[in-house]
């Protein structure tokens, strides 16, 4: 399973980098926002930077919602650099520019995947990656994990190629059932990344092996 990062901090993208597991980053405008990033020059720069930082995937988004300017803008994200990933919204003009982009062989991640029904729809039209959004939908009381399972039946009965990003992950939980169930890919905050590393018996194992290398030296 890919390791993505989902952020637009460099810092946390250079952390992700140097742990030597990230195989690709996501953003989108909220994230932008965050970190002060506003205007499309500013915005492509930061792109290019993340480019310049993390190896893999980079999924930039189109900020627009009708075909034609979701084609221009996107046409101008991967021009940035060879990694990027236009990212389009799941609706009926974005279907569109989908099949527009894969015709062309720009890779595609469609975002805001609520269903199993969008991601059929999706890979039909050729996207690279379905981000569906599990933590949305564990906020809404329904299991997210189940439309993981419904993506991967589906696409394994027909062997598409487009993978399966689980986004909107919220905790280490998540990262692991994705992976029982069979998610191409998660996209994560480092935090919750992190967690994995950590378990009470690892700590408190490692404090006896340093207490008992002390009393041979």
């Amino acid at each position: 399973m890919k390791f993505f990062i989902d952020t637009a901090n460099l810092d946390q993208i250079r952390e992700a980098q140097d742990l030597g597991i990230l195989d690709g980053v996501t953003t989108n405008p909220s994230l932008m926002a965050k970190e002060g990033i506003s205007g499309t020059q500013a915005i492509m720069q930061h792109y290019k930077t993340i480019c310049e930082i993390a190896d893999g995937d980079i999924s930039a988004e189109v900020l627009s919602t009708t075909y034609e300017e979701m084609i221009k803008e996107g046409d101008e994200l991967a021009a940035i650099h060879p990694n990027i990933v236009v990212k389009i919204p799941m609706i009926k003009d974005g279907i569109k520019a989908l099949k527009y982009f894969s015709d062309k062989g720009i890779k595609t991640n469609c975002t805001l995947i609520f269903s199993a029904g969008q991601a059929l729809l999706a890979a039909k039209a050729g996207a690279n990656y379905v981000s569906p959004f599990l933590g949305r939908l564990d906020d809404i009381s329904v299991d997210g994990m189940n439309l993981i399972e419904e993506i991967r039946m589906i696409y394994d009965n027909y062997y598409f190629s487009t993978e399966i990003l689980a986004a909107s992950i919220r905790s280490p939980m998540h990262i692991i059932n994705c992976a029982k169930v069979g998610a191409d890919v998660i996209t994560s905050p480092l935090s919750s990344i992190l967690s994995l590393l950590r378990h009470p018996l690892t700590d408190s194992g490692l404090a006896q092996f340093v207490a008992d290398a002390k009393k041979l030296s």
